[in-house]
C-alpha cells in the first residue's frame, strides 16, 4: 500500500502555523498536517500577567487580514463565548494577552488538521517518492512513524536567549519567559536584579515594584539600551509594516538590512508607553509612603556572573557602562533574563541541509516569497527572516500576509488575496518621472563637504 503523501507538512505550532493551519483547513483539495511536539497551545505561560494585552489590534487574530468571514476568527470566537457585546462595551481595539491564548486554544481545538506531542527528530528527502521523508516521535510512548510530504514549512520559532556568562545550570538565574513559575521564589530572596528593556522586562519590573514594600528586596533593573524606548505606534511608522515595506527592505543590500535591523529595535522591541509612565507614577506613589532600594540603570553591558560554589552566596554580576567605560559590580540573590528570544535550528535541518540555501552567516539564505530550498517552492519558513525581511517578521499583524503568501506558493494560486500595496507613503527613492517628480543621476559626495540641507 503507497504511503500518504501531505502537500505539505508545518513543524510547529505557535501563533504564524497556527494562523496557517485555520487558513488552509477550509481550502478543498488541499491535505496539510501540522506537527507540535508540546501536548498543548499555551502562548507564553509564564508572562501571563492579568492585565497585559497585546501589542497589536484584535484584528491581527488568526485569520482576519486573511479573511474577515472566516468561522475562526476572534470576534466569531468571542460571540461563542457570549462576550461580544462586552468587547463592545470596552471600547478597547488591544485584547487581553490571556484572551488571545485563550481564543488560539480554541482555535487549535476546532481543527483537525493538528497533532500534538509529535516531536519531529529527521527529515531527509527521499528520492524514491520524491518529497520529504519525516520521522515523528510519539512523546507519549515514543513510538515512530514516517511522514511524507511534498513541502514543509518550519514554525519551529525562537528560543530563550541566554548571554554565555548566564549558565543554564544556575538556578538563580531564570529567563523572563518562566518568570509567573518562579516569581514565589524570587521575592523571597533580598535581592532580585532584572537584565533587559523590552516590553517583557517592563511588565515583569512592574510586577515586582507593587510588591517591593510588603517583601522588602532590593531590584534593579539594568539595560544595555541607552535608555527605556517607548515602541513607537504612530500611524505612518505602522505603515512599515506593509508589504511594501518588506519588498523595500529585501530588495536592500544585506549589509545595509543587518545596520537598520539594529536601528530598528524600537519599531518592534519597544516599551508600551502607558507601561512606562504607569511604572514612574508607582515609583513616586510607592516613594511617597516606604523607603525602598531599586536602581534603573541604563547604557550597561552585562560582562560576567562569578557563581561562587556555595549557592547561598549572591551572584557578582559585572557590567560596562557603554559611554564612560566604567566598569562596575552589584551582587544580587536572583537575575532574571529579560534578553529576548534567539531562533535556534532545529536538530532535524541536518538531514536536509544540503537542500537549504544558506547566507555567508550561515543563516537561511530566505527568499522573497519565504522559501529557503535551493528550488525556491518547497521548504518555507515562519518568523525566521528578520535578517531577509525586516523587523515586521514577529509581527501578529503580518501573520495572514505571510501565510496568504505561502499558500499562493504551494497551490499555485492565491486562495487569499495578497496584498501588494497598502500604504501612503512610498519607501523607495522615485523611479519615475511624473509631475514634479523626476529621478535624476545621484551626486557623488566629496568628504570635505558632508552638510546637507535639513
Amino acid at each position: 500500500m503507497s504511503p500518504v503523501i501531505y502537500d505539505f507538512v508545518a513543524i510547529g505550532l505557535g501563533p504564524f502555523n497556527l494562523s496557517l493551519a485555520c487558513l488552509s483547513s477550509p481550502i478543498e483539495g488541499l491535505n496539510g498536517l501540522f506537527l507540535e511536539q508540546k501536548e498543548e497551545f499555551n502562548w507564553h505561560p509564564g508572562l501571563m500577567f492579568e492585565s497585559a494585552h497585546l501589542q497589536t489590534p484584535f484584528m491581527s487574530d488568526l485569520v482576519t487580514l486573511a479573511d474577515p468571514t472566516h468561522p475562526l476568527s476572534f470576534l466569531n470566537y468571542i460571540k461563542k463565548q457570549g462576550r461580544l457585546y462586552s468587547f463592545y462595551i470596552r471600547e478597547d481595539f488591544y485584547i487581553m494577552r490571556r484572551e488571545y491564548n485563550q481564543y488560539c486554544r480554541w482555535a487549535a481545538n476546532e481543527l483537525d488538521n493538528i497533532a500534538f506531542g509529535q516531536c519531529v527528530t529527521e527529515v531527509t528527502r527521499s528520492e524514491k517518492t520524491d518529497c520529504y521523508r519525516l520521522v515523528v516521535r510519539n512523546t507519549k510512548d515514543n513510538s515512530e512513524r514516517i511522514v511524507y510530504s511534498r513541502k514543509l514549512v518550519l514554525g519551529t520559532g525562537p528560543s530563550p536567549y541566554r548571554p554565555d556568562c548566564c549558565p543554564d545550570s544556575d538556578k538563580r538565574i531564570c529567563h523572563a519567559s518562566d518568570y509567573l513559575y518562579q516569581k514565589e521564589q524570587l521575592q523571597q530572596q533580598s535581592s532580585i536584579t532584572l537584565v533587559g528593556s523590552g516590553q517583557s522586562a517592563a511588565e515583569i519590573y512592574y510586577d515586582l515594584l507593587g510588591d517591593i514594600d510588603q517583601y522588602g528586596y532590593e531590584l534593579n533593573w539594568i539595560t544595555r539600551a541607552p535608555r527605556f524606548f517607548p515602541l513607537e505606534y504612530t500611524k505612518l511608522t505602522l505603515e512599515m509594516t506593509s508589504p511594501e515595506y518588506v519588498d523595500y527592505f529585501y530588495a536592500l543590500p544585506q549589509q545595509k538590512k543587518d545596520e537598520l535591523i539594529n536601528r530598528q529595535k524600537q519599531l518592534y522591541k519597544g516599551i508600551n508607553g502607558d507601561l512606562i509612565n504607569e511604572i514612574f507614577d508607582l515609583l513616586y506613589v510607592k516613594r511617597l509612603q516606604h523607603n525602598f532600594t531599586s536602581n534603573i540603570l541604563t547604557n550597561s553591558t552585562l560582562q560576567g556572573v562569578d557563581n561562587p560554589d556555595n549557592t547561598a552566596q549572591p551572584l557578582t554580576l559585572r557590567f560596562m557602562q557603554n559611554e564612560q567605560q566604567q566598569a562596575y559590580e552589584l551582587n544580587s540573590q536572583r537575575m532574571i533574563l529579560a534578553t529576548g528570544y534567539q531562533y535556534q535550528m532545529p536538530d532535524f535541518i541536518a538531514g536536509i541541509s544540503q537542500q537549504i540555501r544558506w547566507d555567508d552567516h550561515g543563516r537561511f539564505d530566505v527568499q522573497r516569497n519565504y522559501s529557503i530550498d535551493q528550488k525556491g517552492g518547497e521548504i518555507f519558513v515562519q518568523n525566521a527572516e528578520l535578517h531577509s525581511h525586516g523587523f515586521v517578521t514577529p509581527d501578529l499583524g503580518m501573520a495572514c500576509y505571510r501565510n496568504s503568501y505561502i499558500l499562493r506558493e504551494i497551490l499555485g494560486y492565491a486562495p487569499y488575496e495578497v496584498e501588494e500595496r497598502i500604504a501612503f507613503q512610498q519607501f523607495t527613492a522615485p523611479t519615475k518621472t511624473g509631475g514634479n517628480i523626476r529621478a535624476v543621476e545621484p551626486i557623488p559626495l566629496r568628504q570635505e563637504s558632508a552638510s546637507t540641507c535639513r
